[in-house]
């Protein structure tokens, strides 16, 4: 790698440097200026997403993450959306289960041959629920939802709707059997893949939900108790610091304090970097970095002080004058100075 030694970052993943890293979403097919950009904001890291269900083989796979090394970048993530990615099958034992989560472990399979070892999942039942967008600071647009106004559920062209989304209402015992079905069946698989697991919160945490009850993935209560049901080094958290904020108090546990507990057990993997105005019951918005009510400053700390050895990406992004190459510089240079900032602080203690 240059004469370079490679830093250990994410388990069986190696960059030029090491310590908090910062990704970036990108195409699976970028131009020429996408990864300039790139390059330009100092990022190795690349997470991609494959949509198309034909582009998912392992011959894909190599390609992709050639062209990516071929302009010296990474993938951390490549992600099956929307197959293997809030399988509603597998979360609520619906029809097809099975052949879900075999299409799932073939997944993992094909990322570990490519060289490719982490991976995001989501756990939700019946997807991301969102009621709109709302203005923040200048005029920009972001997401919102506010909890009188839900009325359903959304994930890469499935909408699920309410009060019921799939006809009744599911008890938290269901979910912990099919979550420990679902797992058990994983662990042994990814182990031998070599690829990590981080799961995702979700997406609003805490409350039931169309009758689907969000109490694995939405407090840190259950993240405890799923991830000793995994019992496994290749099974852990990909902390999406925007949904813990959203959750607030009744997440059981701070941001910081969730990144100090499985920082600890070296089960957080990769970090969604992202703010909001304010925690529910009420709602939120998802916001600028620092226009939101989480202390962004006190997360990256508590990173730094677990030796955090992964990625941070800024997640969703806002609509602001410039399109997104403003919103991402944005976010890369708010993260990019906390980043120096903690390193700082700890140089000197």
């Amino acid at each position: 790698m240059s004469g370079k030694i490679p830093m250990r970052v994410v388990p069986g993943y190696y960059s030029q440097t090491s310590g908090i890293q910062i990704g970036t979403q990108m195409s699976a097919n970028p131009t020429d200026d996408n990864f300039t950009f790139a390059r330009q904001l100092g990022l190795e890291w690349a997470m991609i997403a494959l949509d198309d269900p034909a582009d998912h083989t392992l011959e894909n796979y190599k390609a992709v993450s050639q062209r990516f090394r071929d302009q010296g970048m990474q993938i951390y993530r490549l992600a099956d959306n929307p197959r293997c990615h809030n399988m509603p099958e597998v979360t609520l034992n619906l029809e097809g289960r099975d052949a879900k989560i075999e299409l799932y472990l073939n997944y993992i399979r094909m990322l570990g041959a490519a060289g490719i070892h982490y991976s995001t999942y989501a756990h939700m039942g019946n997807g991301i629920w969102s009621t709109g967008n709302e203005p923040i600071r200048g005029g920009a647009m972001a997401r919102a939802f506010r909890v009188d106004q839900a009325k359903e559920g959304w994930w890469l062209g499935q909408t699920f709707t309410g009060p019921l989304t799939h006809g009744r209402r599911y008890s938290e015992e269901e979910l912990w059997d099919n979550y420990a079905y679902f797992i058990r069946k994983v662990v042994p698989v990814a182990e031998e893949a070599g690829v990590y697991i981080g799961i995702h919160p979700d997406d609003p945490p805490v409350y039931d939900l169309g009758g689907v009850p969000r109490c694995i993935f939405g407090n840190f209560e259950g993240y405890r108790r799923a991830i000793e049901i995994a019992d496994s080094p290749n099974v852990g958290v990909c902390l999406c610091v925007g949904c813990w904020l959203e959750g607030g108090p009744a997440m059981g546990k701070s941001v910081a304090d969730t990144i100090r507990y499985f920082g600890a057990q070296n089960k957080l993997f990769k970090v969604h970097f992202r703010n909001v105005t304010e925690p529910m019951p009420e709602g939120f918005v998802e916001t600028f970095l620092d226009d939101g009510y989480g202390d962004m400053h006190e997360v990256m700390r508590a990173l730094r002080e677990v030796n955090f050895d992964g990625a941070i990406i800024s997640d969703h992004l806002w609509r602001m004058v410039g399109g997104r190459y403003a919103a991402e510089a944005l976010a890369v240079g708010y993260m990019r100075g906390l980043v120096q900032a903690v390193n700082n602080e700890f140089a000197d203690a």
